[in-house]
């Protein structure tokens, strides 16, 4: 059996050395710092300093894999079957007709396939209040998430969970289905089940800027936001005299607000500031307490205006249900 893992993220080494407990022999490949960059690849490790997990490495020239040199690759490897864990492009179609068994992706989303297809989905399902998320073991195909699926799990989403949670149980979750369907991916013993043609839904891509806080959304809308883009993200942001402040984590201060004054003041008003530097921000319904930030500013102070630029959010089209997978 010869294996190649297409991965560039902490989750791809993660499942890596899960993998490599079924004695089997890794082959990778993986994108530059710089591709990474370009591309805002979340959670991106510079996988070649990782050599010993590997029994070789190969560095792409481009991340759609469409450069010359990356096909005379994928000819001379001649692999057996391809993981793709923490790849977040499509793979053409000549290099996967390479593969004797075929590439077996991972999609995870709140909707089950073939809705909820896309980009940023572990993100989205925290800022829509989902409860469930589906983790899909696919065989790759031309079209995005499209392809057959081979197993399916599914795990619940709490109240506290922010995407680095989120992140963790969607890593255990992957692992799971790997170890539970080797025997049927090695031996080629598949038997798959296709997408319904014709339906779906995609969410779409999420960047750092879209994690700007609107305070003029409600409280618990506020606090999905924070949760939903905390580490490994860029974080949600608001601007403090024209500079800005990372929020990482935060949560809603539960607090008989009739004994203080904090509701009479202005929305993303700091409302007081603790030893610290734990602060208290004023919201649309209620109070929020900031555990973690990043500020490159002087001190936040009690009476210091947050704000968001209006032309800055972007505002995301909702389907007939109100959410963003269309």
């Amino acid at each position: 059996m010869n294996l190649l893992i297409f991965g560039c993220k902490d989750t791809t080494l993660h499942i890596a050395k899960s993998i490599a407990e079924l004695n089997v022999d890794l082959n990778l490949i993986t994108i530059s710092p710089e591709i990474a960059n370009n591309a805002d690849v979340a959670g991106y490790l510079d996988l070649t300093k990782h050599k010993k997990r590997f029994k070789s490495i190969y560095t792409a020239n481009q991340y759609n894999l469409k450069n010359k040199e990356d096909l005379n690759y994928f000819k001379s490897i001649k692999c057996d079957l391809g993981i793709a864990i923490g790849w977040q492009r499509l793979i053409p179609e000549n290099i996967l007709n390479l593969f004797e068994i075929g590439v077996f992706g991972m999609h995870g989303s709140s909707r089950d396939l073939p809705y909820g297809r896309g980009r940023s989905p572990l993100n989205w399902s925290i800022i829509e209040d989902r409860k469930i998320f589906y983790t899909n073991l696919f065989k790759y195909d031309v079209g995005v998430d499209d392809g057959p699926i081979l197993d399916t799990v599914s795990f619940s989403i709490n109240p506290s969970d922010t995407a680095e949670t989120l992140h963790y149980k969607n890593t255990l979750s992957m692992i799971n289905l790997l170890k539970k369907n080797w025997v049927k991916l090695t031996e080629n013993d598949l038997k798959l089940k296709k997408q319904k043609k014709g339906k779906g839904s995609y969410y779409p891509k999420r960047s750092p800027d879209d994690g700007i806080l609107d305070w003029r959304e409600d409280i618990y809308s506020i606090d999905r936001m924070v949760r939903a883009v905390s580490k490994p993200f860029f974080g949600s942001f608001s601007y403090k005299k024209n500079l800005m402040l990372k929020i990482f984590r935060a949560n809603i201060f539960q607090l008989d607000t009739e004994d203080h004054s904090f509701m009479a003041k202005k929305l993303g008003e700091v409302c007081d500031v603790f030893p610290n530097g734990k602060f208290l921000i004023r919201c649309n319904g209620g109070i929020l307490i900031v555990h973690e930030y990043e500020y490159l500013g002087s001190a936040i102070l009690p009476g210091d205006i947050l704000n968001s630029p209006v032309d800055k959010i972007k505002k995301f089209p909702k389907n007939s249900e109100g959410y963003f997978d269309i």
